[in-house]
């Protein structure tokens, strides 16, 4: 898509001031009585597209237009200004100003304290510009004609390709007002609105006659006329759900006219889900409800397949501390007051400042792939040619362990690469421990940390937001999103994991593990024990052991192993951060003739649905069958594809369904069966 300069980009900011759309008074001191000179014809007569005295309208209209068009092939754009007479009363209606857009100066408007201000820059210099009609009656017939014109701006005016960006050539027409109506129902972006639109009339990128900004603002009306509405049925919509599931839990707020101001929900498998996979917490604020432009928060885990999971929602009116901390009372009463160990954010600090106050006991840290997705904007211009150089070195400080060596090494960085005076630089180091991993290490994570990690929580969150239509539809379309998502290809992927598992050691700790946890946590495990045979391990002291590369002379990490009572813990402290052992610790089990790694470091959240405790099995046993019916729905559909391809796989494609149909039906169905698990735990 074609992209503004940033000349376009400050000129669009001063013309889009509303008192632009206001008719303020042209200087005073400007002369607005006709002149000998004015009576005269024009010389420019010869050119039909420009005025000239005594040119001669029908109507005042005509002669707006008229001037209108040569005020747009010229570079500016016109408003009406002054009339005298009136409509019905004496001579009526006798003479109209027209003026340059840029004519006159904003009166200094009067600060409200109680309101905040906002400071834009005018686009009125005081242009004298302008044309003056008058009204002339012969024989009862009436004509305005040209009575003053002058065309010396003290302004540039604009080339064609910026002109169309003024306000005044900047028109929506009603049918597209009705599609862009409709396309904010469906829930799609502004952006995606115009590319459809420029397609739908066959125009280049960037041509429309209106901004993403005029589309905005168009919402943003249409909103207003809905909102009421929209809230009365969300409601409705939100009893009605509880009505059909007592599980079912929301909670919502009024503002003091009695408007819905904000509203947090979350569904029965959502709530089982974190009861296991709640530990470790993404709550992503970035997005928002494109139809109503609000503020919507997700909160998401990871399960133990290592694929996110749904945990709750929250549509919020203002983004401040009082309503972050609503939302994460909500929250916390939905999930029985069971607050999770950690929880990643956006770089928000009124969020910040609300969970440290709602969960004081959990890890507050920054999602990394949000703060790296900015680096770009950032770094680029500022670097130039190291950016990727300086990239590089961040990754590496990032991941270091001990936090003397992260702490000491950023400082190398700032003066490698002369960034002493950097904003950005600063405040990374300022909140460093929100998001440098030797910070972090002891606190458990799930990996979620990792940002290569962002696309699937993105890619998950994208089908509540493709989900969206009329707000009150919106929660019962996420429920449908959660339950019963597209996840043919994922499910696929974990069939094939299953069938593909393969011993790399032969050690027993390695068997052992492969029949406990799942294929994700498996293959994390499995890489730690295949690196585990190139350490070394020494026993320093009882009970204490130095673990090495066999390569390297000096280094290496502590661990301790406690014999009595199990106990491990590796100086790395990958466990504590993904409940993963290292190979550090692997190799030290190994020495000391472990056939089987310890039942406390094979956590219940990694675990297999076999081997769950029972009162956890329902849980993962209700989303694995929900995705086996959203497979097989995947398959039928595929099959139907391709046997439209012809008449003959048509053919043989009914009569082998029709004689599978037949022997499912002949099938015993349970009286508590698998349908009703899957949609009683919705």
């Amino acid at each position: 898509m074609m992209l503004m300069s940033e000349e376009t980009r400050a000129m669009l900011s001063i013309y889009d001031d509303p008192s632009e759309q206001r008719s303020l008074s042209l200087d005073e001191t400007s002369s607005t009585e006709e002149s000998p000179e004015d009576t005269r014809l024009s010389l420019e007569t010869s050119n039909d597209s420009i005025p000239y005295i005594g040119q001669r309208f029908d109507t005042h209209d005509a002669a707006y237009e008229f001037y209108s068009q040569f005020a747009k092939q010229s570079g500016f754009s016109i408003r009406r200004h002054r009339t005298e007479g009136k409509d019905g009363v004496g001579k009526g209606l006798t003479r109209r100003y027209f003026v340059c857009h840029r004519a006159g100066n904003t009166p200094i408007k009067v600060s409200n304290e109680t309101k905040p201000q906002r400071n834009r820059k005018s686009s009125r210099c005081g242009c004298q510009a302008y044309l003056r009609i008058s009204k002339n009656t012969d024989m009862g017939v009436s004509e305005w004609r040209v009575t003053g014109f002058a065309n010396n701006h003290n302004h540039d005016l604009l080339e064609p390709n910026q002109v169309r960006f003024l306000p005044a050539y900047r028109t929506i027409s009603d049918s597209d007002k009705n599609r862009i109506f409709m396309f904010a129902k469906t829930g799609i972006s502004v952006q995606q609105m115009m590319r459809l639109m420029e397609l739908e009339k066959c125009v280049e990128p960037g041509f429309l006659p209106f901004t993403e900004k005029d589309v905005r603002n168009l919402i943003q009306s249409f909103r207003k006329v809905d909102q009421e509405e929209e809230s009365i049925d969300l409601l409705r919509m939100c009893k009605n759900i509880k009505e059909k599931d007592p599980n079912f839990r929301y909670e919502f707020t009024v503002d003091a006219s009695n408007r819905l101001e904000n509203i947090a929900w979350s569904y029965a498998s959502s709530i089982q889900s974190y009861e296991v996979f709640g530990d470790a917490v993404v709550f992503d604020t970035t997005h928002r409800l494109n139809a109503f432009d609000m503020p919507l928060g997700i909160w998401v885990g990871m399960n133990n397949y290592g694929m996110p999971c749904f945990f709750g929602c929250v549509l919020l009116r203002e983004e401040n501390v009082p309503s972050f901390s609503w939302a994460l009372k909500v929250f916390l009463s939905f999930m029985n007051e069971k607050a999770p160990q950690t929880i990643l954010t956006d770089q928000n600090m009124c969020l910040k400042e609300a969970i440290a106050v709602e969960m004081p006991t959990t890890k507050h840290a920054l999602c990394i792939w949000l703060i790296v997705a900015k680096f770009p904007s950032w770094f680029n211009a500022v670097l130039g040619e190291r950016y990727n150089e300086w990239k590089s070195e961040f990754y590496r400080l990032y991941n270091l362990e001990e936090i003397e060596d992260f702490e000491l090494g950023w400082r190398d960085m700032v003066d490698s690469f002369g960034l002493h005076t950097n904003r950005h630089i600063s405040n990374l180091f300022a909140f460093r421990m929100l998001w440098a991993l030797p910070y972090l290490r002891s606190h458990f994570f799930a990996a979620m940390t990792a940002s290569g990690l962002s696309k699937s929580i993105n890619a998950f969150i994208q089908r509540f937001l493709s989900a969206q239509s009329r707000l009150a539809h919106f929660i019962e379309q996420v429920a449908v999103a959660v339950d019963f998502r597209d996840q043919a290809g994922e499910q696929q992927t974990m069939q094939q994991n299953l069938q593909n598992i393969c011993l790399k050691t032969g050690a027993p700790m390695e068997a052992h593990a492969a029949t406990v946890l799942t294929p994700y946590a498996f293959s994390k495990l499995q890489d730690e024990l295949v690196m585990a045979a190139h350490y070394a391990s020494f026993q320093m002291e009882e009970n204490c052991f130095l673990v090495r590369h066999h390569t390297k002379i000096d280094g290496g990490r502590k661990v301790i192993w406690s014999s009595q009572d199990d106990l491990l813990s590796c100086s790395c402290q990958m466990f504590e951060f993904s409940g993963i052992l290292c190979r550090h610790s692997l190799r030290v089990l190994s020495t000391l003739n472990c056939f089987q790694i310890p039942d406390r470091y094979l956590p219940i959240r990694w675990r297999r649905v076999n081997s769950l405790p029972s009162r956890l099995v329902q849980v993962a046993t209700v989303n694995e069958q929900a995705e086996r019916v959203q497979a097989l729905q995947s398959m039928v559909s595929c099959l139907v594809s391709e046997a439209a391809k012809s008449k003959e796989r048509l053919d043989a494609v009914f009569e082998e369904v029709s004689a599978l149909l037949s022997r499912v039906r002949e099938q015993p169905v349970a009286l508590h069966g698998f349908r009703d698990g899957v949609y009683r735990n919705r």
